[in-house]
């Protein structure tokens, strides 16, 4: 994983999408629908950080950012200039990143 800045800073894009199908499933599986993910873009302390382990041909990024008391981790690629979400979830190791790169102790 390679931190891109700690501000986050993203190309002027403000279209999310998303596979209803996947959007479902993540709530299956981690509880949270992307409509409520968008927002982790919207935390000015959000950090984020490339997907350096996906291997396929479109580059995958990580949005940590503070949504509803806790950390949230957002899976996303840029595709057809949009935001494309496909994971989302409150993981201790997002928590962890995010903290780290806005030097939070507690």
């Amino acid at each position: 994983m390679a931190v891109l800045n700690p501000c986050g800073k993203l190309r002027v894009m403000t279209r999310f999408e998303w596979d209803p199908i996947k959007e479902r499933e993540n709530q299956r599986k981690h509880g949270v629908d992307f409509s409520l993910a968008q927002f982790a873009f919207a935390d000015p302390q959000r950090v984020i950080a490339e997907d350096l382990s996906h291997g396929g041909s479109e580059r995958h990024y990580f949005c940590f950012g503070q949504v509803g008391g806790g950390v949230l981790t957002v899976r996303f690629t840029y595709r057809q200039g949009a935001l494309r979400l496909f994971g989302a979830g409150y993981w201790r190791k997002g928590k962890r990143i995010y903290e780290q790169e806005n030097q939070v102790h507690g």
